[in-house]
Formats: C-alpha cells, structure tokens, sequence
C-alpha cells in the first residue's frame, strides 16, 4: 500500500475508525490493538488501545494480547482494512456462532479458507493459539485450520475483502456501502 493502512480514507473516516465503529456497534466494548511503537499514533491514540506482548509476530500478536489482556472475555477480532465491512456482517458472526465452539470464522468467499481477521475468539482460546506461536505458527488462518476452527458462510462475499494497493481502495470505496 505504500502507507499505514489504518489511516486510509473512507468517505471521510480513517479506515481504522470505521471498523472500530462496526464493532463497537454489536459489542459491550470495542479496542485498537496497537505495537508498542504505535501507541502515541495520533490516529490510533483516539481508541481504547490494547498494546501487543509479542514483537515480530503479525496481526496473531494482537489477538493474543487481547485474549491475555482479558482473558476471561470472547474477543471479535477485525482487521482495519476491511472498508466493505458493516455491522451486519458481525452481527451474523455473533449470531451465527455456536455456544461453546472456541474459534469460529467467516469461510472466505474467494477461497472458503477461514478469515482470520473477522473471527471470534473466545475465552481461554489463548490456550489454542498459544502453543503454535510457540512453535513458530504464527498465521492466524493456519491457527485456525489446525483448531478446526468452525465455519460460517459470508452472507456478503464484499464484506470481507481487504485493500492491499490504491486500486484497491479506490474500487472497493466506490463500491462499499455508507
């Protein structure tokens, strides 16, 4: 992308804001997981923020920082460069999630793989994703496939899609909704 993610524009809201503002929509409590050397991004610092433990590890750091931060609390964890997301579509997550399954995920769209970035995770999944970490597992999706993690299909195969490039953003914000 060339630049911080996070701070894109999306209709006049960073895309951080906007997914930040979905889940705080169908939670008790909404958080920005942060490294340590992005506590004081302004952006970034308007959030409750909880600071990632482990360095070098990718987004499953901050998934374990929240479940460690809390670990009493099921975490819907949500990736920032989602501009497609909506409510609903966590909603259903939520909704669709059954009582007592550890893991569970939106089956994506392009390759019915899971997606890691808008998944629940619930109390005590620590215990799951710790020990892959530990032996160098450190892709949320693979965390999830070796958990069999349960599967929900997407009602909205837009909802999820990332942005990686400028033509990417561009085509997606064109599309997305308000």
């Amino acid at each position: 992308m060339g630049r911080d993610k996070a701070t894109l524009d999306r209709r006049g809201v960073s895309l951080l804001a906007h997914a930040y503002d979905c889940v705080a929509a169908v939670t008790d409590s909404a958080w920005v997981s942060v490294r340590a050397d992005q506590v004081d991004d302004p952006e970034r610092r308007r959030f409750p923020q909880i600071v990632d433990r482990h360095a070098d590890i990718g987004p499953v750091a901050g998934i374990l920082a929240a479940l460690e931060a809390v670990p009493e609390a099921d975490w819907l964890v949500v990736a920032c460069d989602l501009p497609n997301l909506d409510r609903e579509t966590l909603a259903g997550l939520l909704a669709g999630a059954p009582t007592g399954a550890p893991l569970v995920a939106y089956r994506s769209a392009s390759d019915g793989l899971p997606e890691p970035l808008c998944a629940l995770y619930r109390a005590g999944s620590a215990a799951l994703i710790a020990p892959h970490v530990a032996a160098g597992v450190v892709c949320p999706r693979k965390i999830l496939l070796r958990n069999d993690a349960v599967l929900l299909d997407l009602p909205d195969r837009d909802a999820l899609v990332n942005v990686n490039t400028p033509e990417d953003l561009r085509a997606s914000i064109a599309g997305s909704r308000p």
